[in-house]
This record gives C-alpha cells, sequence and structure tokens, in this order.
C-alpha cells in the first residue's frame, strides 16, 4: 500500500484525521476537489477582510478539550455573535430575548414578557407542538412567530413551516433576560488570520491533491490506501444505489463598497418576505473592522445569502433530516457500517449538519477507535 491512510475531503474533519494520524507516524494523502482546502470554512484575505466565501461561520464550544485543541494551531480572537432581524425596517434582537419582546410588545420585565408568550401560547390551543410552526409559537408566542420565524424559515428551507420537523427549531434560543450572545457558550471566537490558516497549519506537513476528484481515479484510490476517510456525500460513494440524499444548499452575492459601514454588524436576517435573500453578512466585523495589523479598514464587503433546493453541480449544505430522507440515509448507513476499509466521517458523510467543535470532537473520538 502506498498509503496508510487517503482522506477524501480537506475540510476541517479531514484536516483533524490527517493532523492526527500524520503525528502518529501513518503515510496519508489528502485529496479535494476544490482548489484550496478548508471546505465551507474556507476565508480568502481581502485587502485585510477575511471574507467567509461560504457563508459565516463562529466557533463556539462548551468543550474545554476542544477549544484548547484549535486554539494550538491559531490565536483566536473574541468575537461574539450577535446577530439582528430586519424584518421590513422593523430592527430586533437575536436570540430571542428581553430586547426582542421589548420591542416587539413594550415588555419590560421578565414576568412581562412570559405572560404575554403565555397568553398567545394558549390562544393558539397548541398543546404538543407537531410541527415546526407549531414548535415556535409555543416557544415565542404568534407575534414573534409571524415576524421573525415564519418567512425566514420558508426562505430558508423553501418550505411551509408547517411542512418542516420540530427539531430543526430546537436549535434557536430563547431568553427571558437582556442577553444578545447567541451562542452563549463558554468559549467563543473566530481565528484572527481566517479558518484558512487553521486548515494549513493542520496539514503542515502532509500530502494534499486539489483539484482532485475521489471518483474520478475510485480504484486507484482503493488500492493504494489501507483506509480510506470519505468526508463527502455518503450517497454519491455508493452511486446513488438507495436513493438520492436532499439538501439545501446556499448562494452568494459579494460586492466590495465604498464605505466603512454597511449595516452596522456582522450578521443581519432579513425576516421578512420583501426580500429574496436570508440575510446579509459584513465580513469585516468578524474582526472587529480591523486588518491583520489592528489597523481599521476604510471600506467593507458584505455578502448576500440565498437559499435554493439542491440540484446537481450545487455545493450540498444543509441535509433535509425528514422521515423520507432520514429512511434514505439509514439504507446507506447500513452499507456503511459494512465497509471494513472505509470511514465516513464530517456533515456530508453522515448526513447531519454539525457545528465546527461538534465536527472537530467526532473527528478525535473516531481517531481513538482506529
Amino acid at each position: 500500500m502506498q498509503y496508510d491512510y487517503l482522506i477524501v475531503g480537506a475540510g476541517l474533519y479531514g484536516a483533524v484525521c490527517a493532523h492526527e494520524l500524520k503525528k502518529r507516524g501513518a503515510r496519508v494523502l489528502v485529496i479535494d476537489k476544490r482548489n484550496h482546502v478548508a471546505g465551507n470554512i474556507y476565508t480568502e484575505d481581502d485587502n485585510g477582510i477575511q471574507v467567509h466565501r461560504y457563508g459565516a461561520h463562529i466557533f463556539h464550544t462548551n468543550d474545554k478539550e476542544v477549544w484548547e485543541y484549535v486554539n494550538s494551531f491559531v490565536e483566536f480572537n473574541r468575537y461574539t455573535n450577535s446577530p439582528i432581524a430586519n424584518y421590513n425596517g422593523e430592527i430586533y434582537s437575536l436570540p430571542f430575548n428581553m430586547y426582542t419582546f421589548n420591542r416587539m410588545w413594550g415588555v419590560v420585565t421578565p414576568d412581562e414578557a412570559e405572560k404575554k408568550i403565555k397568553e398567545q401560547v394558549l390562544a393558539s390551543g397548541i398543546r404538543e407542538p407537531k410541527n415546526l410552526e407549531e414548535k415556535a409559537i409555543s416557544l415565542v408566542g404568534t407575534d414573534v412567530y409571524e415576524k421573525l420565524v415564519k418567512h425566514y424559515t420558508r426562505k430558508q428551507w423553501g418550505r411551509e413551516c408547517s411542512d418542516l420537523p420540530e427539531f430543526i427549531i430546537n436549535r434557536l434560543p430563547v431568553r427571558l433576560t437582556y442577553d444578545n450572545n447567541y451562542f452563549n457558550a463558554l468559549f467563543q471566537g473566530i481565528p484572527s488570520a481566517g479558518y484558512t490558516a487553521l486548515i494549513e497549519r493542520m496539514l503542515e506537513g502532509v500530502e494534499v491533491r486539489l483539484e482532485t476528484d475521489f471518483f474520478d481515479n475510485r480504484d486507484y484510490y482503493m488500492e493504494n490506501a489501507a483506509k480510506i476517510i470519505y468526508t463527502g456525500p455518503i450517497d454519491a460513494f455508493y452511486n446513488y444505489s438507495e436513493g438520492l440524499l436532499q439538501y439545501r444548499t446556499v448562494s452568494f452575492e459579494t460586492e466590495k463598497l465604498d464605505t466603512p459601514n454597511y449595516q452596522g454588524n456582522a450578521v443581519v436576517n432579513y425576516t421578512g418576505d420583501k426580500e429574496q435573500w436570508t440575510r446579509i453578512i459584513e465580513h469585516k466585523w468578524f474582526n472587529f473592522g480591523k486588518d491583520g495589523n489592528g489597523d481599521p479598514i476604510d471600506f467593507t464587503i458584505i455578502s448576500r445569502e440565498y437559499s435554493k433546493e439542491w440540484e446537481s453541480g450545487d455545493e450540498p449544505y444543509y441535509p433535509v433530516n425528514d422521515e423520507k430522507n432520514s429512511k434514505v440515509y439509514a439504507r446507506y448507513k447500513e452499507l456503511a457500517d459494512n465497509e471494513e476499509k472505509v470511514i465516513f466521517g464530517g456533515r456530508l458523510g453522515s448526513y447531519k449538519y454539525y457545528d465546527m467543535d461538534v465536527t472537530v470532537r467526532a473527528a478525535l473520538d473516531m481517531l481513538k477507535t482506529l
């Protein structure tokens, strides 16, 4: 065998695996069909602004070991995710908190907010939520649902809220405090030099081949590696034999603007039905409007984000974990569990949306079993 491990995909999961295996003396080859490493967390320096080419990524975790692990490669800043919502020109705080409820109803105390929510939930008649719409109303009432959840979710998933499973909304924080920290994690930040720098440090000393598609030379790779860690779409690995898994994908319109401040915040969600985009990212605020030397930047770069149904040739982003797709994935999972040579991991290999800290932890835990 020419390699002990072939790793398909140079994203976060693959990079952690490559680093740890190389450290243990394994012969490792990493391949990726893109022309860059870092997968969807890829950042590109544009005159001092680290542009998140595939959407905003904020590292957050309560796992101290994982936080110390990623910080051993690069320095992270202290960025705290505090997005806001724009509903037809009305500005609301996210996550849903006392600032949100004060803006929505004029309430000031947690008790007033709780009573207002309970009043609307009672009026809705919902007792056991059966879908996302009912779950959202049961959490925050009808007013917040109508203005801040309904249209945004429809744009994000391309489906009515009543047709989506309720567990999707479980990730959305609701607080009866004046706290704008979306994640409320013990550790949070972004690599000061961007995520690409993090992945490049992980891959130091590892053989990496870019613009290299595993499926173009599948037989060669299967024959020349003792083990394969595969982070691509699991249905593609099996030539879609059990059916096509569905995803949502995202496209971006990125502009460089001759102004030092476009929207005053890194992330603004557009929750109304007037705009086609789901949110606008202003990349410079992920590093507090300063370049790598700590100097203010006198221009800005924004990206409008659009969500749509995935089609062949698009980049798959969010697995559609409804009942139909879960059954299809279960059949692929059964095939994967019987593989002796191939290990499936990462977001696409597991058909599951992972936060970055969970991705790192999953890779580290998987390596312990090897």
